[in-house]
């Protein structure tokens, strides 16, 4: 299966640059641009693509705005925001709002495509040293009620997924099946109202559930 994209960037070079490594590449293939938070919007809804590169400042619409838009639809996009600086409060405020990850504007061809193929698959944390430091960094230390929900296997499961583990690797951990695995993030996800891992991540560094340090 082919995963469509759509690139959002305020800059034409950004665009044009991610268009070429993305296009290069065997199953991804760019359906659209948009150059600020209102065309992203539109593009994705007339588009449909899987994954979405949004720059997380933009005009019109800025990304955190967009982003939450994007996530309103039954089926969204996964979103991979793009940005200069990994520790800004927009990625943050993203990454809590339910994007897939984030990615740093001097990121390596290779580590982007491997990223789109990352989050379309849903079964890994895209960076998750970068996810553990912004929680450090912006940590508030508040109250996650679904923690106290979880059951005793479906915390190890929670404490595995900060520590990046795949869905298979958490199995092999755990010496159980994928497929249970599977069916133990989702409901670690319901239970915390996560839409993507990083948001059940960062419920589990801000609740003191799992230390960032």
């Amino acid at each position: 299966m082919t995963l469509r994209v759509v690139i959002a960037d305020d800059e034409d070079l950004t665009r044009t640059g991610l268009r070429i490594i993305i296009d290069s590449e065997p199953g991804l293939t760019v359906v659209g641009e948009a150059a600020d938070g209102a065309g992203a919007l539109t593009a994705a809804r007339e588009l449909r693509p899987d994954v979405v590169l949004m720059d997380v400042r933009m005009p019109a619409v800025d990304g955190v705005q967009a982003v939450r838009h994007l996530l309103s639809p039954p089926e969204p996009p996964k979103i991979i925001v793009i940005t200069t600086f990994g520790n800004d409060d927009l990625v943050y405020e993203a990454l809590r709002a339910g994007v897939s990850g984030f990615l740093l504007r001097r990121t390596r061809p290779d580590e982007l495509v491997q990223a789109i193929r990352t989050v379309a698959a849903g079964d890994r944390l895209l960076f998750p040293s970068a996810v553990r430091t912004l929680a450090a960094l912006h940590g508030d230390g508040r109250t996650v009620p679904g923690i106290g929900r979880l059951t005793e296997r479906e915390a190890d499961v929670l404490r595995l997924m900060a520590r990046g583990l795949s869905n298979g690797e958490i199995a092999v951990e755990l010496a159980v099946g994928t497929d249970v695995i599977r069916t133990h993030v989702s409901d670690v996800l319901s239970k915390l109202d996560a839409r993507e891992r990083p948001q059940a991540v960062i419920a589990a560094y801000e609740s003191g559930f799992v230390s960032p340090r």
